[in-house]
């Protein structure tokens, strides 16, 4: 059974308004194992990023500007994941995306969907866990995951932490990559963290200021208030 993790990056939330993948990666599953192959590639997208978007990842005009383009790498992409399952995380958002640089080549291949069996791991987990929180962090945390390299998004280490966190939801997995000698260039989740965020602008802290925990702690009160005096998140 071959799967391929797939997880994007974009200029923003919404294709139809023009934003464009700024970061692909894939990697490569067989019977439930990693197999050490994957495929990785920054995209120059020719137009600004949100700064929303670029707060989650980090990624920058300027160092996207030397990239490759879309479509000088779709077919390789194309062919990494031919006749596979695709495992995504919120499989719309990235799908929507991957059919939006399919659609502006010519000729126009097949979309990803009738190209591909696609998995939504977010439908998944949400049939599982009703009620809680599901995204990939979340996950992590449900699923003892080391997720703690992750201080921004990225395509990379986030396809092999979703592989994680799949093995574990869909019925565990006692070793995650293949007994094999790993392929060339294969990367732990550990060394991805500093290999693959090095290049990516550090998030700024910024602190709540006097204010703002003062109306956080009339929110706290409004809550307990509502709920016979109980909240959870109160300290004391």
């Amino acid at each position: 059974m071959r799967q391929i993790i797939v997880d994007t990056e974009t200029t923003g939330l919404n294709p139809a308004e023009g934003h464009r993948i700024i970061e692909i990666a894939a990697v490569e599953l067989i019977d439930r194992k990693l197999t050490g192959r994957h495929y990785h590639h920054y995209i120059n997208p020719q137009r600004t990023i949100d700064s929303e978007a670029q707060a989650i990842h980090g990624l920058t005009a300027d160092f996207l500007a030397d990239k490759s383009l879309f479509a000088t790498i779709a077919d390789e992409l194309l062919a990494f994941i031919a006749d596979a399952e695709l495992v995504i995380h919120n499989a719309p958002f990235d799908v929507g995306f991957l059919n939006s640089e399919l659609q502006r080549l010519t000729p126009a291949p097949p979309l990803i969907e009738q190209q591909c069996k696609v998995l939504d791991t977010l439908v998944l987990a949400r049939k599982k866990h009703p009620g809680q929180q599901n995204s990939l962090d979340a996950l992590c945390r449900r699923y003892s995951v080391d997720n703690s390299k992750r201080e921004l998004h990225g395509a990379l280490l986030d396809t092999h932490l979703l592989a994680a966190v799949y093995l574990a939801m869909t019925g565990g997995q006692t070793q995650l990559f293949a007994e094999e000698t790993p392929t060339r260039g294969t990367l732990t989740v550990a060394q991805l963290g500093s290999e693959y965020l090095s290049d990516r602008t550090p998030l700024k802290i910024i602190l709540a200021d006097a204010e703002e925990i003062k109306a956080h702690e009339n929110r706290l009160a409004a809550i307990a208030k509502a709920n016979a005096g109980v909240c959870i998140w109160q300290t004391d």
